[in-house]
């Protein structure tokens, strides 16, 4: 979903990045397909956005010809509607993209956070902890997408085709095998025929359509709302996310001082929230639990976001097509892991079928490779995500694990893994994980018994109260 930003965080932010050579004329190389021509390559992408431009860029280090097809004409254009930050777990892709030192100087923040719940703060970046666990970053969508593309340009082996969007798939063979696209653009319709389509076009994604992929839907029982603002505080400069049960809210500090605000209230409360939007977000962000002074910052841009927003899921290939990013896979926008999982997913599927267009095995069992990996690692994270989407409070496992992580820098550190996708649900519920929670929350109900049943009499006796 696609809104209008404020002139400060939208025109003026693509125009500077032109401006300033993140995207350049020299950078964006157009191809002409228009007036029925067609034209050969390894690999179609359908999606110039972050899953798209990954999987273009590591093909054709990999020695494939990729076409990256944008429906958007201007190459600084970016996702609006998103958490605006990249989990650890993308940071091997990122390094292996070399963008990190790119983002670090364009001003991205590493995304260290902590979390309230009822039993308090879960804090992983205790004393010691920062050389200890990974990171990732937060940058805004219209920092980050810009970059990412003109680098996906600037690739020897990607034509990158601004404008031009998918509007059939080209079949042959009893099975109906996709052997390319039908794309149309400002100078008409033309035909790129390839080894292997790849949808990377998010979560209503043409391509899956077209191929008739099914969806299978997760109902998402909260709704969302965002804004950024510039000068919000937030204690030691960290993100901070509220679980409140079934509320959520997160703040998630970006480049250049702005603050990504986003509310995801249980639609119960949609139709009042939407009377009075702005009051009902302002009063929203106040009643938080140490809520940052939001009537201290300046807000930069509209309050923009979705009232409905389910999870998808998709199987991630099909005969000559592979599908990436939110196409293969939609989560729920709280726990704000969608560009990791599109980064991560575009690596994946070029490490699988990279040999394959290039003719040295067998396509389909290269596309199988990556289905199993795809499944493999985000099955069991999607399954738990649509279940907590259902906007309810926390069951007794999650109350476990969340209590004993705001008790014990430890345990946190164990969430911090989770939340980051660098272990999965068998990890993190592990029997020894479940252990290490129940042994902390027995001593602190020792200590909270003990220190409910006497008071200090003196040189540490102990008497009762």
């Amino acid at each position: 979903m696609n809104t209008p930003d404020s002139a400060e965080c939208g025109r003026a932010e693509r125009e500077s990045a032109v401006r300033t050579g993140a995207v350049d004329g020299s950078a964006v190389r157009m191809s002409a397909t228009g007036g029925g021509a067609v034209r050969d390559y390894d690999v179609v992408v359908s999606g110039a956005s972050l899953a798209g431009c990954a999987t273009a860029i590591l093909l054709a280090r990999r020695g494939v010809r990729v076409a990256l097809l944008e429906r958007h004409a201007d190459p600084a254009a970016y996702k609006t509607l998103c958490s605006h930050s990249l989990t650890a777990c993308a940071h091997p892709v990122l390094t292996e993209l070399g963008l990190v030192p790119v983002l670090e100087r364009a001003g991205a923040v590493p995304n260290k956070a902590r979390w309230h719940t009822r039993w308090g703060w879960i804090e992983p970046w205790g004393a010691g902890a920062d050389g200890e666990l990974p990171i990732g970053y937060n940058i805004r969508r219209s920092t980050l997408d810009p970059l990412i593309r003109s680098l996906a340009a600037d690739t020897p082996g990607v034509d990158l085709l601004l404008g031009h969007r998918v509007t059939g798939l080209l079949r042959e063979g009893a099975g109906a095998r996709v052997v390319g696209a039908r794309v149309t653009a400002a100078d008409g319709e033309s035909e790129l025929r390839a080894r292997l389509v790849v949808g990377a076009d998010g979560k209503d994604s043409a391509v899956a359509r077209l191929a008739g992929v099914p969806v299978r839907e997760h109902r998402n029982g909260r709704f969302g709302y965002l804004a950024h603002y510039r000068n919000l505080v937030l204690r030691d400069g960290l993100s901070h996310a509220w679980f409140l049960e079934p509320d959520m809210a997160y703040a998630f500090p970006n480049d250049d001082g702005v603050t990504v605000l986003t509310v995801l209230p249980d639609k119960k409360h949609l139709p009042a929230f939407r009377e009075d939007l702005e009051g009902s977000f302002l009063a929203f962000v106040r009643a938080l639990p140490d809520a940052p002074d939001i009537d201290a910052a300046e807000r930069v841009t509209k309050i923009t976001g979705t009232v409905d927003y389910p999870l998808h899921s998709r199987r991630p290939t099909a005969p000559g097509l592979a599908l990436v990013g939110d196409a293969a896979l939609t989560g729920d926008p709280l726990w704000g892991v969608g560009c990791g999982w599109a980064l991560q997913s575009a690596q994946w599927l070029a490490r699988a079928v990279a040999p394959a267009v290039a003719g040295r095995v067998e396509l389909d069992r290269a596309l199988a490779v990556y289905a199993r990996n795809h499944g493999r690692r985000l099955r069991g994270h999607q399954f738990l995500a649509a279940d907590f989407a259902a906007s309810r409070p926390f069951n007794p496992v999650e109350r476990l694990m969340f209590s004993a992580a705001a008790r014990d820098t430890a345990v946190a550190r164990h969430m911090h893994l989770f939340a980051s996708r660098l272990i999965g649900p068998a990890r993190f519920l592990s029997p020894a994980a479940l252990a290490k929670a129940s042994v902390v929350n027995v001593r602190h109900r020792r200590r909270a018994g003990a220190g409910a049943g006497y008071v200090s009499g003196g040189r540490g006796r102990r008497v009762p109260r």
